[in-house]
């Protein structure tokens, strides 16, 4: 009202007796009555003919009622006379929509740069909105984002301002926000047909597949996140194990820390054997988005190279079937080698039942002899009789490191592996051993069919989890294997222990060395393998500096066992020992010392001819 006022006290000053008129002629347009309207502006600007007011409400009234260009020529003239906002916008508003229907393109271009010019004058968001709709329209890309933007910082409550960020995010292909937009413009009065014409262009189709792409990526980041814990994890427990080690005492089993990081690492590699099942969904859906996501660049670049999306798609399927059927193939595992019978070694058997009573467990109840050098022990039986104590022990004795093998370091040697019944090491694993098992399946299956490639993201996953999890897993083990020595140690002595291990891992790389060099001799000359466990080795500088190698290597975190060294270091820190020396030689324990190695020998020659 204070505008129409200013108005009519302009006009008072020039044609005081025309302001009864021009408020009927006002009042006439309003109620959409243009005729009357027209009629009065007239006599008004036979008055007053340069008042601007007069002329652009004249022109407006005869735009409604469709003389177009006879209230064009009106409403330039009061842009003539005053270029304020209000004739700038009625002559826009008339050129860009005249009664009812759009105008000509040349008059939409017009009608954009008096909005311009206007909003220059007096900014205003009404004018905003209808300058941002004619650069819509207008294809004028770049003033449409900038007055988008516009109206998006300083008057997010309209709806024009939700309704153009719609289409401008349409236009930028960031169809989430698209939708989003269209959604909030709909709240705010948007009709629904509308919205929903917006949705079906392909809006909301798009919109949903990046959400899913989003929720996958979210999904696939938090998956590497959780993979680079148990790594970081695995390397924390590896440096807390040795630091722990070497500061606990030696003439202790077990140290209260020692046991805190052996059920922490027990609960690690359940962890981890479940991260390894819950990860196999995501490997799926990897190797189908790699898959999808090549064939789709592709048809963006116009090209469907046949054969390259036969490979993917036959590769990703073989993949994805391998991965599956490793979950279900189950693999017969055998004893390795046979029963040894307490006829055959009496005083083998009389020892172990002797040591498990020193050592407070229970004695082995099988001993199995191999063609090897093996020594260790395990338990077998279902999972309920393994942690209820109640499974069956089975040692596993390798003829290949008997050969001058003191009973006394024999002894210290058996200890060690007593020390994994003492400390229940036998008992778990089977998660462990599941994985692993998992594993190798599913990398023989893609190596057969020839999927183990750089390109496959199953592969890859396949070589990382298996390297993580061996490292949690084997520092575990080292740790079990260090607490064992510490039995072995405390109970026969670490000199004797020294020893024993010594003997098996020279002997273990000794009789590798006699045993490949006589079966390459004899399929060279077509004959039968001499008894290997009577062959004599020669001065050999090489032979020797393979053992001091294997003696004196580094410990890695890829390793089972520490170096021998790093053993000795930290068990020549035990004071003394509860048992009595022992003198002979383990072969006295044997009734028949060369019909064995002659069966072992057979063995092996059967295996030789298999080959």
């Amino acid at each position: 009202m204070t505008k129409e006022k200013a108005i009519w006290a302009e006009l008072e000053k020039s044609a005081p007796q025309s302001v009864a008129d021009f408020k009927a002629a006002t009042e006439a347009m309003d109620a959409q009555n243009y005729n009357n309207a027209v009629e009065m502006f007239l006599k008004v600007l036979q008055q007053a003919p340069k008042f601007d007011a007069a002329l652009r409400r004249l022109g407006g009234s005869l735009v409604d009622i469709g003389k177009t260009e006879e209230g064009f020529r009106y409403l330039r003239q009061a842009v003539a006379i005053r270029r304020s906002p209000e004739n700038l916008i009625s002559l826009a508003q008339s050129l860009a929509f005249s009664a009812g229907k759009e105008g000509t393109r040349i008059q939409k271009q017009e009608a954009y740069e008096l909005f311009k010019e206007a909003n220059r004058l007096a900014p205003d968001a009404d004018i905003l909105v209808l300058q941002t709709e004619l650069a819509l329209e207008l294809d004028r890309s770049d003033d449409f984002r900038r007055l988008t933007g516009q109206l998006v910082a300083n008057h997010p409550e309209l709806l024009p301002t939700h309704y153009f960020n719609a289409i401008l995010a349409a236009n930028d292909e960031k169809w989430i926000t698209a939708e989003e937009e269209i959604k909030v413009a709909q709240s705010l009065g948007l009709p629904p047909e509308v919205v929903q014409q917006f949705l079906d262009s392909g809006v909301h189709t798009r919109a949903t597949v990046w959400h899913y792409v989003i929720y996958s990526l979210y999904l696939i980041g938090a998956w590497v996140i959780g993979l680079t814990a148990l790594f970081l994890i695995g390397k924390l427990m590896s440096w807390k194990t040795l630091t722990s080690l070497e500061a606990a005492n030696p003439n202790s089993p077990a140290s209260a820390s020692e046991l805190t990081l052996r059920k922490f690492y027990r609960q690690l590699i359940n962890f981890a054997g479940f991260y390894y099942y819950i990860s196999l969904p995501v490997v799926i859906f990897l190797v189908i988005i790699v898959a999808a996501s090549i064939t789709y660049a592709f048809l963006m670049m116009g090209r469907i190279p046949i054969k390259l999306i036969a490979v993917l798609v036959i590769g990703g399927l073989v993949t994805i079937y391998s991965l599956v059927r490793s979950l279900f193939i189950k693999v017969d595992s055998a004893d390795p080698g046979r029963c040894l019978k307490y006829e055959e070694a009496p005083g083998l058997w009389d020892l172990t039942r002797a040591m498990a009573a020193t050592l407070n467990t229970r004695p082995v109840d099988e001993i199995r002899i191999t063609p090897g050098t093996e020594l260790c022990v395990y338990e077998k039986g279902t999972w309920r009789e393994r942690s209820q104590d109640k499974a069956q022990r089975v040692m596993i004795l390798g003829v290949g490191i008997l050969n001058d093998f003191k009973q006394n370091a024999f002894r210290a040697v058996v200890a060690h592996e007593y020390g994994h019944f003492t400390h229940r090491d036998t008992a778990g694993g089977d998660v462990a051993l599941r994985v692993n098992n998992d594993m190798m399946k599913f990398a023989h299956a893609m190596i057969v069919n020839g999927q183990a490639t750089r390109w496959n993201v199953a592969f890859q996953f396949l070589r990382v989890y298996h390297f993580i999890f061996r490292r949690i897993s084997h520092g575990a083990t080292r740790l079990q294997e260090v607490l064992a020595d510490r039995i072995a140690a405390l109970n026969y002595g670490p000199l004797a222990f020294e020893e024993g291990l010594t003997h098996v891992v020279g002997k273990s790389v000794e009789f590798h060395h006699l045993a490949v060099k006589e079966i390459e001799d004899s399929v060279a000359v077509r004959r039968a393998l001499q008894n290997l466990y009577e062959l004599r080795v020669d001065q050999n500088s090489d032979l020797q500096q393979q053992i001091e190698k294997s003696l004196n290597r580094e410990t890695s975190e890829d390793d089972t066992h520490p170096s021998p060294n790093d053993r000795f270091r930290l068990t020549r820190k035990i004071t003394g020992a509860n048992e009595m020396p022992a003198t002979g030689m383990v072969w006295d324990w044997f009734n028949d010392r060369e019909a064995l190695t002659k069966e072992m020998t057979s063995l092996i020659q059967s295996e030789v001819r298999t080959a």
